[in-house]
Parts: structure tokens; sequence; C-alpha cells
């Protein structure tokens, strides 16, 4: 079927696109996707009695003859996918496409609250960066937003590049690249290509232009050949600067344009952790670049307050918390943990959950977890969870899943302390806020 014709439908639609068929708005178009345990097409006639308009299927079998409200493509995903292409392309909204292994979606949130300070923005929801969530967001975009700002994930070879073709960004922007998802990706350097398929899309677009950290050397050495690069970073020679004035447990900085050093600007911002400095700074960089004014910038970014288990901080009647349980690899838990040790905060203690998807390399990287641990005897109490921790040479107490830490934590109160509490989002470590 014809890409025009199936976008006439999303049209008629009204822009209303759904893949759930319990939850259809009236007139909408359902899609019938395919996952390893869910048929989306199995569920075509309950989305249009539940109130779809049209239903876009991929198996023969489920559609009703003479029924006209049945769209039999050859792939609901790839429909999906073609739509969204189409529609992007219908309304040349200037987008920013943002990816990388650690602070895309809090970089992604830091940048959309700025430029809504001045643009009307459409923005990536939550999490949705995968080849599903892109073209939904792409589609649930309308004509009067004068931004975007979508956000990209991969944990396999190639699917920047999909997503990059479904996007067609005219900027571009990668946080770093670390190791994750190594399973996926096999090592590190295939990390870096799967990243750099962005890079590779805005060398070949005709003034292409990347916003990028100036003290990342592998970054820059990857962007070679972009016709645009609009730098930031603690050095001089970025056209952004900014450093860490404060060590307290919320991060402040100052920054300033290079070529304006002696207008030196203040942000306090809520989030925890040194690690999101260059996050900060690619959302002051991206903000100055489309000319949102200096005090809208700093209003942005200091009433921005972390959400979803993300740097976030939170003081109980017994004792601090910071809760980075949405995600973990080995570059955001040493991360995290060097942050953490140079905190000026008494009685330490960090709650570690397994990182997930790193394949052959799990046991190493744990381990490498465990001996920064043991080297740093400023932390008084270290609590481990998990299979993958499990297997490490360790000294520290540990536990099989989240409940066992529950019931340990009902027998053995935790008070006066800072606690980090930093895992994989499936070992689910967030549930333990209330324990605390």
């Amino acid at each position: 079927m014809y890409i025009k014709t199936l976008y006439q439908y999303y049209k008629d639609c009204g822009g209303q696109i759904t893949t759930d068929s319990r939850n259809c708005p009236k007139g909408s178009l359902f899609i019938a996707l395919k996952g390893e345990n869910f048929d989306g097409n199995l569920y075509a006639s309950k989305a249009l009695e539940n109130g779809a308009a049209f239903v876009i299927v991929d198996n023969p079998e489920v559609v009703i003859e003479g029924d006209d409200r049945y769209i039999l493509v050859h792939d609901s995903l790839h429909a999906l996918q073609q739509m969204a292409n189409y529609h992007r392309q219908m309304l040349k909204t200037p987008i920013i496409a943002i990816t990388g292994t650690n602070g895309k979606t809090t970089t992604k949130e830091l940048i959309a609250n700025v430029l809504l300070k001045k643009y009307k923005t459409h923005y990536t929801q939550g999490n949705l960066n995968n080849h599903i969530g892109v073209p939904l967001t792409i589609l649930s975009m309308t004509a009067s937003d004068e931004m975007a700002v979508i956000e990209m994930g991969a944990n396999h070879p190639g699917e920047i590049k999909d997503l990059t073709r479904i996007v067609l960004p005219d900027y571009g922007l990668i946080t770093n690249v670390g190791k994750a998802h190594l399973e996926g990706f096999g090592s590190l350097e295939g990390v870096i290509r799967t990243k750099s398929e962005l890079y590779d899309y805005l060398k070949e677009k005709k003034n292409g232009t990347a916003f990028i950290n100036f003290d990342d050397s592998i970054l820059m050495k990857q962007a070679e050949g972009i016709s645009h690069l609009i730098t930031y970073g603690t050095s001089e020679s970025a056209s952004v600067c900014g450093k860490i004035d404060d060590s307290s447990l919320t991060l402040s900085l100052e920054w300033y344009k290079t070529t304006l050093s002696n207008n030196i600007q203040r942000i306090n911002t809520q989030l925890i952790g040194d690690y999101n400095l260059s996050n900060i700074l690619a959302a002051i960089t991206i903000g100055v670049f489309f000319k949102v004014p200096i005090e809208d910038i700093k209003e942005a970014l200091e009433q921005y307050t972390p959400q979803n288990n993300r740097s976030q901080f939170k003081k109980t009647e017994s004792n601090q918390l910071i809760i980075d349980a949405y995600n973990a690899n080995p570059t955001s838990m040493l991360a995290a943990l060097n942050n953490f040790c140079n905190l000026k905060a008494e009685h330490k203690m960090v709650i570690l959950g397994d990182m997930r998807e790193l394949g052959k390399d799990s046991l190493l990287e744990h381990q490498k977890i465990i001996d920064f641990l043991t080297k740093h005897k400023d932390i008084e109490k270290v609590l481990l969870v998990g299979d993958e921790f499990c297997k490490t040479n360790h000294p520290y107490t540990h536990f099989n899943d989240v409940n066992e830490v529950k019931n340990y934590l009902v027998s053995n109160p935790i008070t006066d302390h800072t606690i980090l509490i930093k895992g994989s989002n499936g070992i689910r470590l967030f549930t333990l806020v209330d324990s605390f």
C-alpha cells in the first residue's frame, strides 16, 4: 500500500495513533504490532470495538472480508515508521536528535525545558526512544510545533542509523559513549560505531550541525567532517565553557560564552552528580544557539526537578537518598560512585544492583565495581543485589533480589546516612525508597 494512502488514514483519524487495543480514543488509528510475547493482530477487532476507526494489520487471517476498517499491509511496524517519516517531511519542524550511552533522557529534558521558554517544543515523553517510540513521537507532532527534541536509544548496531532515516534530524547531540548493552554491541568499539551513526547522517546532510562536548576526545574525533560543530565543555576552547563551583549535594556551576568571558553566569540546579555538568552545558549551549534569553535559560535549568529515579535527591525523616536506579552500566556506575565518594557527607552507604546486558564482560565489569569499593573506605556500608554481583569476589552483604533487601532493612533500620541507590531498572531498587 502506498505511503500517501496510509498517511491519509492517519490524517482522517486526526493524527490519533494507538498500539494498545485497551486504549483506543474514538476515531483513532490502531496499529497491530508484534513482540516476543504478544501479537497485536489478535486484538484488532477489540480495538475497533473500543473506539478505533481503522486498524492496520499484517496478518490477513484477522481481516474480516468486506470490512473496510481493516487495512492490510506487509509489515505493520514498517508502516508505522514510514508514516512517521512522511509526517516528518510534511511538517519540516527543526529537529534535534539526541543519543548516547548515559544521560540522554536527562539531557533531553533539560534541553526541552530551555527551548520551551521561547518555542512551542515537542519532545520525547519518558523513555520512548526505540524503533516504536521514536515514530510514535514523530507522529504526535503537529504543525504548530516550532521545535522538536527526539531521543534515540539503541542496543544493537545499525539502530541509530535506522532511526535517523525516520527522524531526518537537522541537529544532533551525542551525550557520551561508554560500556552499555555490550551483549548487543559486542564491545565498546561497537557502541562508538553505533552512536556515531548520528554523526554519519549529519556528515551526509548539507549544513549538518552537531552540538558536542569538547572535552570528549572520542566524540570530537568521530565528528570530524560535520559541517558545523557547536562545542561546550570545561575548556576555554569550547564555545560555551562551564565549571562546577560548589561541592554541595546538588550541582551548581558557572558558565560563559568564550567570546564573552567577562559575562559569567551562575546556575544552581536540583541535579545530583558532577557527571551532569556536561548535560547541563549541552542544554545551555543549545539555548544560546537558538537565542533563548540568558535569564530564561537559568530559570529553566534551576526549576528542573529530576524524575523517574534519575539523579534524584530525597531527604527522608531518617536519611538522605540519592536515587539513580533507572539504569546502570559500568560507565554510569563508576561515575555515580566517584561523585558519591567526593561528596562531603558523613555515614555514607551504597546499595548497588546488577548491571544488565553486559554479556561475556559481565563478571569482569561487576568485579571492577567491587575493586573500586574496596579501595574507598569512607563508604561505611555496602549492600549488593542480584545474580551478577553474587558471582564476584567481595566482602559485602549480598541479596538475591530487592525483596530480601526490604526484609533486611526491617530488621536492620538505617538512620543518619547518605545513601546512593544505583542499579539497572530491572532490579527494581527504586522500590526501596520507602524503606528509609
